[in-house]
């Protein structure tokens, strides 16, 4: 018999105001954790104290999907690992617990997945507009930590900052707001630093702001102390009585002078000493980095659809799907090809699923992935084992034909009408598909690559 309710937890305090029946409740997380594992877990607690109950609840296996929520003020860790505030109404947390109960659902048979890669992505899916936080954490030597993943790695060693990146350019992943920019050590990596002022000459450390004076005679350059002699100023070199500055004498821009070398200069040399390994660099030899916030993109959350079932990942592997960055090399590539041996041509098709992406929300996650295989069927039948494919966005479909012209291209073209038959049901009548095609070399615009092509296909298609 399917549940319809969620089994709910306080943990802390009881919340009075809200409208929740039938919940159980805990004063410690040693209880709540010595008890099966519950739907839905509130926490009471002051913000700070939260924020370590949900790092603790996030790295192990039975709450690393759950719904958690915050009963009170929120701490940099809440809003990392939390799913917010706490619903007021009971209704409310059951309508959010049932859509991400049938996201659930869809990981291979009941199981979440083993990969850290697939965890955090499928973290991300089961939340609207979720976001891996940055952190500032002085005890890193980055000086910033992504709570998340280091909850979900459980024992594996992960750079974040890499795999993120990573990621980010397999197109998984998109870069949100810019937190900070620190620098960062070229030999360790490590962010703790020591700008220190040396020697322009000796880059020795031991360098002081000292006054000194210009005797305009022979040119020399000294500290003013040298120049006094019975309380009246004489060039120590060539011994003249200087009286009046800038006819006798000046003060030079030089106010540093070097202990060790005695030399003097305008402005020290800024060296930047780390902390952890010891090496000295110059700041224009540090490695910049930006921190920043990331969400899943829109292939993200379609590669999320797909890996969770395996008859969908068997019909999507027939299909060749490349990512977003792969597919633009292999397409800007192939135009070098043809721009150099226009024999023989290939063709590309477009396919825009309109109105798409709200059907699927309508249908909610099971139909609509159930949808999905459908045009996943029809596609196989006319995509061929050479041709590779790809999926910018829930709407966007693009199929590659090497060593297609204008004739062959047609004949496909005739078989994608096919995939229009299924948007004649009631439910999914709001779906509609347009198709747009080039040919290359013929089709090509100067200067064009893989990128700038799919861009202005993608605007002609709406």
């Amino acid at each position: 018999m399917p549940i319809t309710n969620p089994r709910i937890a306080i943990l802390g305090n009881r919340v009075p105001s809200a409208n929740l029946p039938e919940i159980s409740h805990f004063t410690d997380l040693g209880s709540l954790l010595a008890v099966a594992a519950f739907d839905v877990v509130l926490l009471d607690m002051p913000g700070t104290h939260a924020g370590k109950v949900l790092r603790k609840l996030r790295s192990i296996p039975p709450y690393r999907y759950t719904l958690i929520y915050c009963c009170r003020e929120q701490d940099a860790l809440c809003e990392a690992l939390g799913d917010g505030a706490c619903p007021a109404d009971s209704n409310e947390i059951k309508t959010k617990w049932r859509g991400w109960l049938e996201r659930f659902k869809l990981f291979n048979q009941g199981t979440a997945p083993e990969r850290f890669e697939s965890r955090v992505l499928s973290w991300l899916w089961m939340r609207d507009d979720a976001r891996i936080y940055a952190l500032r954490d002085p005890e890193v030597p980055q000086h910033y930590r992504y709570p998340l993943l280091d909850a979900l790695a459980d024992s594996e060693q992960v750079n974040a900052f890499v795999w993120l990146s990573l990621v980010a350019q397999q197109n998984w992943l998109e870069e949100g707001v810019l937190v900070d920019r620190v620098r960062l050590c070229s030999d360790c990596g490590s962010g703790r630093l020591n700008f220190i002022d040396v020697c322009a000459e000796c880059h020795a450390l031991d360098i002081s702001r000292q006054p000194s004076l210009h005797c305009f005679t022979c040119g020399h350059v000294g500290p003013q102390e040298s120049f006094l002699k019975d309380g009246v100023l004489l060039c120590p070199n060539c011994l003249n009585r200087l009286r009046h500055i800038g006819s006798d004498y000046d003060r030079p821009m030089e106010n540093y002078r070097c202990r060790s070398c005695q030399a003097f200069f305008v402005d020290a040399e800024v060296q930047a000493r780390c902390l952890d390994c010891g090496l000295s660099h110059t700041p224009d030899k540090l490695r910049v980095r930006e921190v920043r916030d990331y969400r899943l993109t829109e292939a993200g959350r379609f590669r999320c659809r797909q890996e969770f079932s395996d008859r969908s990942a068997q019909h999507f592997g027939r299909l060749n799907l490349l990512g977003g960055k792969d597919f633009y090399d292999l397409l800007s590539w192939q135009i070098q090809l043809v721009r150099r041996y226009p024999d023989p041509p290939f063709s590309l098709i477009g396919l825009r699923f309109v109105n798409l992406t709200g059907t699927l929300s309508r249908l909610g996650e099971q139909r609509g992935h159930a949808f999905i295989d459908s045009v996943t069927d029809r596609l196989k039948e006319t995509v061929r084992d050479t041709d590779r494919c790809s999926r910018s966005t829930e709407e966007f479909f693009w199929i590659m034909l090497p060593h297609t012209d204008a004739n062959g291209l047609a004949i496909v073209k005739q078989r994608l009408g096919k995939v229009a038959e299924l948007f004649s049901a009631p439910e999914i009548s709001d779906v509609s598909l347009r198709v747009i095609s080039i040919t290359a070399p013929q089709d090509l615009l100067d200067q064009e690559d893989g990128e700038l092509l799919l861009a202005r296909l993608a605007s002609e298609l709406g």
